[in-house]
């Protein structure tokens, strides 16, 4: 039997807002207590997590003096190495502050885009002083609560002009990081700007370095608003593009859970791990596995971790249950790619002899129309998988 306890190797990374997360709500403050950002470091080291990633003002308050930030700094530096937990992402809260109530890269007062770009640049300055070689960017109140109040198209130009000034930065302080966009469709404004992954993989094509810019989905982001994420997902592996993930749980059509990962929809879960794992057979995702979630408002201490390693474990068995799932024979008799050596010769590449070649193509219509695909076999196959009845 695969043992499904997580270790370094796995590249699972969380972050200091996540099993940080004292059960706060809309609706309710805290219903237990605060962990110190090192103590978080420890008690990952303990559950066989790889990494802990961190919004700038998760690890040092807003507002804390330069010699309060060297302090912090240098006593979770130290706590990394003492537990060899390392740090693969940073992120800037752009979002938090009241100054930020009308975005922050899109906001109509230039001060508030002076202020976020400063902000940024600090933090990306410490993020890269613990180590970190992906820099993400949520932009979460880039939207509008009336579309009154500016022209989406300003906005987004202003956007793209940030961008554009923080790839100059890296460059310009010989930094090591790629940038991941995180799309979210709404929450907390009306409506958000670049909604979703589809969006920012676009968005990043106009930016003046786009080799640099990927994306970060989010598994509740996508899935709130009834899209599939494992496509989302499929189409920024196939341009290349996918430089770092969260992961969670999220029932369809509810505000941002950020569940423990496949407590919620668990085929979804499995074909997104397949599809990670490369397990049909195409390229595999090699970057850290970050979880986004926390722990239900429930637990206690004892419980944040209990959270910690059921993300992890449900992740491992489910990269199990993929292996098996593509090595099935029968699964492989149904999902083998068809031939057809006529049909074959005119696909692919343009050329005049294949436009003579397809109209003159005849093909038995209604016969093809009619051929069963063995799908809802190999959905049942699929299911059996998942139950452990095969």
């Amino acid at each position: 039997m695969a043992s499904f306890d997580p270790t370094p190797a796995d590249l699972f990374t969380f972050g200091l807002w996540t099993v940080g997360n004292p059960g706060r709500d809309p609706f309710g403050g805290p219903t237990r207590p605060v962990i110190d950002p090192c103590d978080i470091v420890e008690g990952l080291a303990k559950v066989g997590a790889y990494g802990v990633n961190f919004h700038d003002d998760d690890l040092v308050r807003f507002g804390s003096s330069a010699a309060e930030r060297d302090r912090i700094v240098r006593d979770f530096k130290k706590a990394l190495d003492d537990h060899g937990i390392v740090v693969p992402m940073a992120t800037t809260n752009l979002f938090g502050q009241p100054i930020f109530k009308d975005g922050a890269f899109s906001s109509s007062d230039p001060r508030v885009r002076a202020f976020a770009l400063a902000k940024t640049m600090r933090a990306m300055d410490m993020g890269v002083e613990l180590g970190a070689k992906t820099y993400v960017f949520w932009g979460g109140r880039e939207g509008t609560d009336t579309d009154a109040c500016r022209d989406p198209r300003t906005a987004l130009g202003w956007m793209r002009e940030c961008m554009d000034f923080l790839c100059e930065y890296a460059v310009d302080q010989g930094y090591d990081l790629k940038f991941a966009l995180e799309a979210k469709p709404n929450e907390p404004r009306g409506d958000i700007y670049l909604a979703t992954t589809g969006h920012m993989l676009h968005f990043i094509t106009t930016l003046a370095r786009p080799e640099m810019v990927g994306v970060n989905p989010e598994v509740a982001h996508e899935t709130m608003s009834g899209l599939s994420f494992v496509h989302g997902v499929a189409q920024a592996m196939e341009q290349g593009k996918l430089f770092h993930i969260d992961l969670n749980g999220q029932k369809i059509g509810r505000y941002d859970q950020d569940l423990r990962f496949g407590s919620e929809d668990l085929k979804q879960a499995f074909l997104l791990v397949r599809l990670l794992e490369g397990t049909a057979g195409g390229e595999r995702y090699t970057g850290p596995r970050h979880f986004d979630a926390h722990a239900y408002r429930t637990e206690d201490r004892a419980g944040v971790w209990e959270f910690a390693r059921g993300c992890m474990r449900t992740y491992k068995i489910l990269a199990e249950r993929a292996r098996a799932f593509d090595a099935d024979p029968e699964v492989q008799a149904i999902v083998k790619e068809r031939k057809d050596a006529t049909c074959d010769s005119l696909l692919g590449g343009y050329s005049a002899e294949k436009v003579k070649g397809l109209k003159a193509l005849e093909l038995d219509v209604e016969a093809i129309g009619v051929e069963g695909l063995g799908y809802e076999r190999l959905d049942q196959i699929l299911t059996e998988h998942l139950m452990g009845a095969r």
